[in-house]
């Protein structure tokens, strides 16, 4: 079985429980190859809104890439994979990819993977955006991401704060066609 190959790439927006149920989601799947790459913000980020670990948001990762590291393969074309998701993404890193400043590693593979054509989902959370944070997505979409914002739904009756981070986490991975049981969908019977 040829595994599909995702990047999941931490900014440091609040909302580190978001990429925290990503990892828990593709992390150990025998169908999927999970690359890490986290900035430093995120690292802080984390240890400001959660009491988890670096772990929860490496585990199962087949391979964590450092930052820095802009020789890393995602920062190459020639590097096959499946999709790309900065999640959260912040403003900076979202104005990174609009302009096309390749900095890190995760300015350089969204670079890569929009115009390789393949998959970028940005998560950006914010509020409320300015009209350059608008004009920023408006540009990464033209180039063909797709913005998933940080706005879970109620409809699945979400009891904890998880719940709500599986949801949105369900979304993105279903914008990369990654089957999954995060959340009950809408008209479906929970089994």
């Amino acid at each position: 079985m040829t595994k599909k190959r995702i990047i999941l790439a931490v900014s440091g927006a609040s909302g580190t429980l978001y990429a925290a149920s990503l990892v828990n989601a593709l992390g150990h799947r025998n169908d999927i190859e999970l690359h890490v790459i986290i900035s430093d913000a995120a690292k802080k980020v984390l240890t400001l809104e959660t009491d988890f670990s670096m772990d929860a948001l490496t585990h199962g990762a087949s391979a964590v890439h450092a930052a820095d590291d802009i020789a890393a393969p995602p920062a190459s074309g020639s590097w096959r994979h499946s999709g790309m998701i900065i999640c959260p993404c912040s403003m900076a890193t979202l104005s990174a990819v609009a302009t096309g400043f390749g900095h890190t590693l995760i300015h350089r593979a969204a670079d890569v993977t929009l115009k390789e054509r393949k998959k970028l989902i940005l998560v950006p959370r914010e509020a409320p955006y300015s009209i350059i944070h608008l004009e920023n997505m408006l540009t990464v979409a033209k180039a063909g991401a797709v913005i998933v914002p940080a706005s879970p739904g109620f409809y699945h009756r979400p009891a904890t704060i998880e719940d709500m981070a599986n949801h949105l986490a369900g979304r993105i991975l279903d914008q990369l066609d990654i089957p999954h049981e995060l959340f009950t969908r809408w008209g479906e019977k929970e089994s």
